[in-house]
């Protein structure tokens, strides 16, 4: 099994006759992912990869029947690209694009929750099922097939983590990145929840960040609800209170957030924890 996507996955691209856009729908495609098409205004009645282009999302899902779409939209237009996939019925929306305003990402997850969809993102690289599909702009070159389910705010460490335990000979169930803006669709918990219930993955890699709250709310629910072990890694032990680090939720504000407290939170509930990146694929071989 995977969570999220599978071979049934039918993909649109809203914004796939841009430069990124259709870059990474190809990846998509030649990856084994069904791309049904793409979503540009103005630019409907055109084809690219192979697949149809439509002026909105309501006329690809008439047309095509698409049940998740990748966003390659530029900032200032995400959030309204966001509603209307949500709008839609659309039901994995994945959302890659960063340095969407907070006040336009709070319309657009209220819409989402109220259209009863699910948001991956912004500001993310998406997810990918080795060997089943990819949505996304993971490199699947790294990936293998198996049983270690990966959710990570940060892409860079999710490629760093899934390298290693890749090398390793340990494979993957899926692998997702979450995002690391203040304010984003899917949650650790809600992966977490995901993972804990799907019969191939049988351990758990978290990587997380400072800022916010949701990794010591991810401890309290892996305390009460998850059996599976999980390994963890918390990036910015160094950063300094008041700073951006990176991802634009990545802040210590008010003596909260840092690494040091949510490593110790993970810890007291019984996640294992690695102080160090490179560890994580050699500690997450104990468990397996």
């Amino acid at each position: 099994m995977s969570i999220f996507i599978n071979e049934d996955t039918k993909l649109i691209v809203q914004g796939i006759t841009g430069k990124e856009g259709s870059f990474h729908a190809k990846s998509c495609q030649e990856y084994g992912t069904k791309l049904v098409g793409g979503v540009t205004p103005k630019k409907g009645g055109e084809t690219i990869l192979g697949v149809n282009v439509f002026n909105s999302v309501k006329e690809a899902v008439i047309e095509v029947q698409p049940n998740t779409s990748m966003i390659f939209v530029p900032a200032r237009f995400a959030a309204s690209a966001i509603i209307e996939a949500a709008d839609a019925g659309i039901e994995l929306i994945v959302c890659i694009t960063e340095g969407i305003p907070v006040y336009d990402m709070m319309n657009a997850k209220k819409a989402v929750e109220l259209n009863g969809v699910r948001l991956i993102g912004p500001n993310c690289p998406g997810l990918l099922s080795p060997e089943k599909s990819k949505v996304g702009i993971m490199p699947s070159a790294i990936h293998k097939k198996g049983n270690v389910g990966v959710v990570s705010r940060s892409g860079t460490l999710t490629y760093e983590a899934v390298y290693q335990l890749t090398q390793l000979g340990i494979g993957q169930s899926t692998c997702i990145g979450i995002g690391g803006d203040p304010i984003i669709g899917t949650s650790f918990i809600d992966v977490l929840k995901e993972f804990q219930q799907d019969e191939q993955t049988q351990a758990i890699c978290m990587i997380g960040e400072i800022g916010g709250t949701s990794e010591e709310e991810a401890a309290d629910f892996i305390k009460q609800c998850v059996t599976k072990p999980v390994v963890s890694f918390i990036a910015g032990l160094s950063a300094p209170e008041g700073k951006r680090m990176g991802h634009a939720g990545a802040i210590i504000s008010g003596g909260k957030g840092s690494a040091s407290s949510k490593m110790k939170t993970l810890t007291n509930a019984g996640v294992i924890v690695c102080k160090n990146p490179a560890d994580l694929g050699s500690t997450i071989k104990q468990y397996i």
